[in-house]
């Protein structure tokens, strides 16, 4: 049975691995705005999303299609750096500072029209508020996935019994947690397809 309480103090117990998570992405992100040598491959990175953002700007409703891109993009996300965390965390851990390293980019390399402040304020805080916790903690359980893995692997070798009841345990915390992850990331994408674009649109027409 569901419990909310239950929910919040699991949440609780993993706030370790939260932490760690948020280390790894502001790691990403001091690499992704200070190393030249990795320039090239976050430019990469930032020119395909810009090649699906034409794509998206030039459909019938480029509202929806947006929409329903990001929600699925980071829905999907989620599930994949989660669940497939039980690959000793790589996938997390990998997801994290990449993620950052683009962030961290955007914000030393962003056009001159609009501010890193105002950047911040208009382009990534409105969603990103939502969206990144979200995508910390999906990352974060994902990485305790791994480390159960680590631990199983080393129950098989010394021959204990009992990480079958935890991992079991462990997973059906991941259920609830989806599902609100679920919603968090829709409104998160609600905002990011229709408040995020005016208010970006504000400010460069205020700029010209």
């Amino acid at each position: 049975m569901f419990s909310w309480k239950a929910f919040v103090q699991h949440l609780q117990a993993m706030r370790g691995y939260i932490a760690f998570s948020l280390i790894l992405f502001m790691a990403g992100m001091v690499i992704g705005g200070t190393n030249v040598q990795l320039e090239q491959y976050i430019y990469g990175q930032l020119e395909g999303l810009q090649q699906i953002s034409n794509t998206i700007n030039d459909s019938s409703n480029p509202t929806l299609l947006s929409f329903i891109f990001i929600f699925l993009n980071n829905a999907i996300k989620c599930i994949i750096i989660m669940y497939l965390g039980a690959a000793f965390a790589l996938i997390p851990i990998v997801f994290l500072v990449i993620n950052g390293m683009v962030l961290g980019y955007l914000f030393t390399h962003h056009s001159a029209v609009i501010s890193t402040f105002e950047l911040i304020w208009r382009g990534i805080l409105p969603h990103g508020i939502i969206e990144i916790p979200a995508l910390l903690i999906a990352s974060a359980y994902g990485i305790r996935l791994g480390m159960l893995t680590f631990s199983g692997v080393g129950h098989l070798i010394t021959r204990k019994k009992g990480i079958g009841s935890v991992y079991e345990a462990f997973m059906v915390r991941t259920v609830p947690l989806m599902l609100a992850l679920t919603v968090a990331l829709l409104l998160a994408a609600i905002i990011e397809s229709t408040i995020t674009p005016w208010l970006l649109a504000q400010k460069m027409n205020s700029g010209m």
